[in-house]
């Protein structure tokens, strides 16, 4: 499924050809990124009889903090932060938390890089740890979409992986989609058929095909990134440099927030954890309440 809109989306077949498709209603509504079964419906167009059951989702927080789906079958989450607008002080936590959680490979992706040098950052931006993100084993990429250093390096990153794009609105990630589909514009007058619009948008989730063989999801931005309701486990799972310690702490059901014996705390005290990401995940405990 490359795009669903209400009752009816865009399907790819196994001969590649694109097909308008509706869903009946018994069925439901696929995400971008499911597989499908369809029947015909006309000399045009297909209807959805059935949806493969998904290897994993990507969620984001809907109405009243409940998770609300938005693309499936994933492999790769590219996480796109910028210099403008700057991200809030936790928001690559909280990606980085629901990416794990999903059991999903996380890669940070800087994008206009070249406003790094004059941007005027807050003393806590997650811009300002890019080397100890890198030192944590992430993935970061510096790219920009209007010179050095460019797009190259993503392009083997993606390479046969089904991969989305998410971030804060404006962070550039319809230039990096417009940087790596060469043939955009063709992909999108196919979307025109279902959308009515011929111009590329990201008001939805939407698939492309990329030039190296794999996917790229593109899909709206959002200002903050919430995370859905998780136990003070699920959430300490988020943090990478946290695992060695499990089994460590003194009580099986420690939450990392000060509990005696805490092997987190100490090593956070010891230096052996970064200090700005423990107090992320306090701050993060306290939110999930």
């Amino acid at each position: 499924m490359l795009v669903s809109y209400g009752g009816s989306g865009l399907v790819e077949l196994d001969d590649g050809s694109r097909r308008p498709c509706k869903f009946k209603r018994s069925v439901g509504r696929p995400l971008c990124g499911d597989r499908v079964t369809v029947g015909r419906a006309d000399a045009e167009s297909v209807v959805v009889t059935a949806i493969t059951p998904r290897r994993n989702e990507f969620v984001r927080v809907g109405p009243r903090g409940r998770k609300q789906p938005i693309a499936a079958n994933l492999d790769q989450v590219l996480i796109v932060v910028a210099p403008a607008p700057e991200p809030s002080r936790d928001l690559v936590e909280r990606y980085l938390v629901a990416v794990h959680g999903l059991g999903l490979r996380p890669v940070l992706v800087l994008n206009k890089a070249e406003l790094m040098d004059t941007a005027k950052l807050a003393d806590h931006s997650p811009l300002h740890r890019l080397d100890e993100y890198r030192a944590l084993g992430y993935e970061v990429l510096e790219t920009s979409c209007k010179g050095p250093p460019g797009t190259e390096a993503l392009p083997a990153v993606l390479d046969g992986r089904v991969n989305i794009l998410v971030g804060q609105s404006g962070v550039g990630k319809s230039s990096l989609a417009n940087a790596l589909l060469a043939d955009l514009k063709l992909q999108t007058r196919e979307l025109s058929r279902v959308t009515g619009k011929g111009t590329h948008t990201t008001t939805t989730t939407v698939m492309y095909a990329l030039p190296c063989g794999g996917r790229l999801i593109d899909s709206p931005g959002v200002w903050e990134y919430g995370l859905w309701e998780m136990t003070a486990q699920e959430l300490a799972a988020g943090f990478v440099e946290f695992r060695p310690l499990n089994g460590r702490c003194r009580f099986n059901d420690c939450r990392h927030a000060g509990e005696p014996g805490c092997a987190v705390r100490s090593a956070a005290e010891r230096g052996e954890v970064f200090a700005w990401r423990y107090e992320s995940y306090l701050r993060l405990l306290e939110q999930a309440g």
